[in-house]
């Protein structure tokens, strides 16, 4: 299917095979992908990528008292600014074979994101980092800074991002931002949440957690089965803050294999995953669970009418993360600058997402998402819903470089209008526009 691309096939292989993407291998998939050098891998190479970014949202406060600018309407991490350009995600990354059953994979974090701002200051960090090792018939062992089993969206690749800002439900629901286990912190007396403050804030962990997992996958003709379970630790490295809480998580998917190869290749593909931890705060264990399905087609990648649907639904108890409305300003009470966290089993929240993409030329593709996270629902006063339509356009150079634009129209609605700041702040929510380059090296 390298044919048509300007670029030889060599230099593909080359490129792929130093960031894991292993054109050549036969039934591809994100714990392969990820978890193993390809076998023709030499024992030591270095590759990386940048994400370049562009994001403008003006925001709508006309509502709001002292002219103050929910965090809703700043951009991440730093939420300071409406409009900015940074460098999302620089990464370089080592990884090979030591012998034809001991790969390794290390990669380090440079970009301005929520995992290199903790404590609210820039750290970059070690994003990955394990051994995997291919002893054992049909259990292969990871062990060391895993990507944890979990959603599809949250497994993907760089190449396989379709929109420069994420699913909200996957970046709230699954992307969880670390604490500080050994700080004192305060309670909500009105909602029995805990206030966390910026400094606080060990930031997120990009969906790794240092352990071991066992995964593998079989083959029979066109058909796929795969598995992986994990355990490990709830805490992140990059803060040093290895916490002894314990997580378990798992993923098992089935794909029906049209043809291509690597990550590139055409299926219809469904999975179930679940995860379970048990975080600490205040000397108190409490317990968080997700779990999930998802379905996708993807077919003819950077071939003209190349198509993708993708599909996910996740829930979660226990352990519901709230942001704080607001930075830090005078005249605001604590409960509207700092994160509100739940812990208690009966929390819940859910949501879904939907998206489509169409190849209009093999360079050019469109997008359509719609995402949909309900926080809280068990608890009305704290009840938010957050719906986004995204549109999106993407210029494909390389099958691992590209450029690409989209519009969020985004909404959050307070179903129940507790009090007059919790409609401002939702009325204030506006849309957004962003660009970004990925750029492989």
């Amino acid at each position: 299917m390298y044919h048509d691309y300007k670029i030889s096939k060599n230099t593909l292989i080359v490129t792929a095979a130093m960031l894991g993407l292993s054109p050549l291998a036969h039934a591809a998939n994100w714990f392969k992908l990820q978890g193993v050098s390809p076998a023709k891998a030499p024992m030591f190479s270095v590759s990386g990528f940048i994400e370049p970014s562009i994001y403008a949202q003006p925001g709508n406060e006309d509502n709001l008292e002292k002219n103050h600018i929910p965090n809703t309407d700043l951009i991440a991490p730093g939420l300071s600014q409406s409009t900015t350009a940074n460098i999302l995600r620089a990464r370089i990354e080592l990884r090979g074979n030591l012998n034809p059953n001991i790969s390794y994979f290390f990669g380090g974090e440079f970009g301005d994101n929520g995992f290199t701002h903790v404590c609210r200051r820039y750290q970059p960090g070690l994003i990955d980092g394990h051994f995997t090792f291919s002893y054992i018939p049909g259990a292969r062992i990871e062990a060391g800074l895993i990507r944890a089993p979990s959603a599809e969206g949250a497994m993907q690749g760089f190449m396989s991002n379709n929109f420069v800002l994420p699913s909200t439900v996957i970046g709230q629901l699954m992307q969880q931002p670390m604490y500080n286990s050994n700080d004192p912190y305060k309670i909500n007396q009105q909602t029995n949440a805990y206030l966390i403050n910026g400094q606080q804030s060990l930031g997120d962990n990009a969906f790794r957690y240092p352990g071991i997992m066992a995964f593998d996958w079989f083959r029979n003709g066109h058909w796929e089965f795969t598995y992986g379970t994990m355990i490990g630790m709830f805490g992140t490295v990059a803060a040093g803050n290895q916490s002894s809480s314990p997580i378990y998580a798992a993923r098992l998917q089935e794909a029906y294999i049209f043809g291509g190869k690597g990550p590139f290749r055409s299926d219809v593909q469904a999975g179930i995953w679940y995860q379970h931890a048990s975080p600490e705060l205040n000397d108190t264990s409490y317990s968080m669970n997700r779990y999930g399905v998802d379905v996708q087609y993807l077919q003819g990648y950077m071939h003209q009418w190349g198509r993708q649907f993708r599909f996910q639904y996740m829930r979660g108890t226990g352990w519901i993360s709230a942001a704080s409305a607001f930075s830090s300003a005078p005249g605001l009470p604590a409960t509207l600058t700092n994160t509100q966290l739940y812990p208690g089993s009966q929390n819940t929240a859910n949501g879904y997402m939907l998206e489509g993409g169409l190849f209009l030329t093999k360079h050019i593709e469109a997008n359509l998402r719609y995402d949909y996270y309900d926080r809280l629902p068990n608890d009305p006063a704290q009840q938010r819903i957050f719906r986004t339509w995204a549109i999106g356009l993407q210029y494909h150079f390389t099958p691992l470089t590209k450029i690409m634009a989209g519009y969020y129209f985004r909404t959050l609605d307070v179903p129940h209008q507790p009090n007059p700041v919790a409609n401002s702040i939702s009325d204030a929510v506006d849309n957004e526009f962003a660009m970004q380059a990925m750029i492989a090296f």
